[in-house]
């Protein structure tokens, strides 16, 4: 019996080295394959034997057995392909030990023998880390997602032939190593909608300058055709870019939903699904659990156009990652975390029809007003940090050429604000803050506290909106660079808070 090779298989828990054990006997020709392989799996010992043919390899006419192992474990990805075809070509004695150099192995075959894409394959190298397995044998079309995990010894091969090759000694093998990704050149503040594009609104943009600069949370409210979705859409120019680490998280969790998994994503998401959109969709989840909006949205936006149009099952279910920024799908056969740090940006009409509360004749009869407003239930609105009240804008406004900064000065205080934080609170933003750290960075003065302590009694708010209107002032003196959070921060901290006395739109 040879000696296993290995590849990694995704779970909830983070991944499982498998071993890949093949036994040729001399029997009828055939590829068995056992150790709880799904169908995808199953089918590779068709794809392995043409690859074979075209690589010019020469394929054991015997009984072939590959267990993969540990065979409790299920087993489906395609990505167990090339290392089912190697450990095939070292028991026939074409590839020697010594030339595996304890390598694992990922990578899909086609027909002609050419090493396809495999998804998720960031995913699996730091895996490989955790299993401190430093060498990886890829598909050369993954190589740039592969080069963003550190500490990685990799190798990239385009089709099996060539793999047979390298590891046969005919051909010496050029092993890639980790480097810095850049920023991509082409992707320029540009491509974003500019927030001097939005005419009026002057209070508006103050606020999502400030919920960009502290992660936090906000809500658009007013009636149709006061700008609220434009303003969430020129959020992302305001925001800093990604660095390395949240290029890796936002990649890592992209390649297992999108369909161009092999991509490395530079930008910040942003994330708009229609209210029609289902609870799995939002969440994640599935048969084989897959990552929902709200964790294809880490580290960018989670815009949701129309919030009480959406069922009130997905709403509630936002109240974990809104708090913990991550989601747990618990199924019968495993369970998964997936990451879920998104800012929230949503817009309410006041009724159904959009125009109760405004100088426009309101359609709608009492109870429906009431019926559409109770949808926002009170725990979800107490996760939203800042709450913005958008009124009309005059019409001999909107041809107005200048609005005011444009979305590049205001990314700059923005990035400002954001590295005191991280610095600060050594790499957390101020809406992530525990209440120990908040109480530890907040240096409050007394006429603030006096104030605050005023304003929270009148506004009848509970603990947790208490502790977030400390983090949005904390957040306010941060893009003043202030030291300490003084009585002027707190005072507009609590304008940005929705009074619980009345009702929310």
């Amino acid at each position: 019996m040879n000696r296993p090779i290995e590849s990694i298989t995704n779970t909830g828990s983070g991944g499982v080295l498998v071993e890949v054990e093949c036994h040729i006997t001399n029997s009828l020709p055939s590829v068995i394959i056992v150790g709880l392989a799904q169908k995808a799996v199953d089918e590779a010992k068709e794809r392995v034997r043409s690859a074979f043919a075209a690589s010019n390899l020469q394929f054991p006419k015997k009984r072939i057995t590959i267990n993969l192992a540990p065979a409790d474990t299920p087993k489906d990805s395609s990505s167990f392909d090339l290392a089912i075809a190697v450990a095939i070509m070292y028991e026939a004695g074409l590839v020697q030990s010594s030339n595996l150099q304890n390598n694992l192995f990922f990578g899909e075959l086609s027909l002609n023998g050419t090493i396809r894409p495999v998804r998720g394959i960031v995913g699996k190298l730091i895996a490989a880390k955790n299993f401190n397995k430093r060498a990886c044998v890829i598909p050369y079309k993954n190589l740039s997602q592969a080069q963003l995990v550190p500490g990685m010894q990799i190798l990239a091969c385009k089709n099996l032939k060539e793999l047979y090759q390298l590891l046969s000694g005919i051909k010496p093998a050029e092993v890639q190593s980790t480097k810095k990704i850049q920023n991509n050149p082409n992707i320029e503040i540009s491509q974003y909608l500019d927030i001097n594009e939005v005419s009026g609104q002057i209070r508006a943009k103050r606020a999502l300058e400030i919920a960009a600069a502290g992660n936090h949370n906000i809500l658009l409210a007013g009636p149709p055709g006061t700008g609220k979705s434009m303003l969430a859409k020129v959020l992302p120019g305001i925001l800093p870019k990604m660095d390395q680490a949240e290029t890796l998280d936002v990649t890592q969790i992209h390649s297992l939903a999108n369909r161009n998994f092999d991509q490395i994503v530079h930008t910040r998401p942003f994330r708009a699904p229609h209210h029609s959109s289902s609870h799995t969709a939002i969440v994640g989840g599935g048969q084989n659990p897959k990552p929902g909006e709200v964790s294809l949205a880490h580290c960018g936006i989670l815009f949701l156009d129309e919030l009480p149009e959406f069922s009130r099952t997905t709403l509630e279910s936002l109240r974990q990652p809104l708090e913990d920024k991550f989601v747990t799908i618990s199924r019968t056969k495993e369970s998964v975390i997936y990451p879920a740090d998104f800012l929230l940006v949503a817009t309410a009409n006041p009724c159904p029809c959009g125009y109760y509360g405004t100088s426009k004749g309101c359609s709608c009869s009492a109870a429906t007003i009431v019926k559409y407003q109770q949808k926002l239930s009170g725990p979800i609105l107490d996760r939203i940090d800042m709450y913005i009240e958008v009124d009309d804008v005059k019409h001999r406004n909107l041809l107005d050429k200048k609005h005011g900064e444009s979305s590049f000065e205001i990314q700059k205080r923005v990035s400002a604000a954001r590295s005191l934080q991280y610095n600060r609170s050594g790499g957390r933003l101020n809406a992530n803050l525990s209440n120990a750290q908040i109480k530890k960075h907040l240096a409050l003065t007394s006429e603030a506290l006096e104030l605050l302590n005023k304003a929270a009694e009148k506004l009848n708010i509970s603990a947790r909106s208490y502790m977030k209107i400390l983090k949005v002032a904390r957040t306010i003196a941060d893009l003043d660079s202030s030291k300490n959070v003084k009585e002027a921060h707190v005072g507009e901290a609590v304008q940005y808070r929705r009074n619980n006395n009345k009702q929310i739109i």
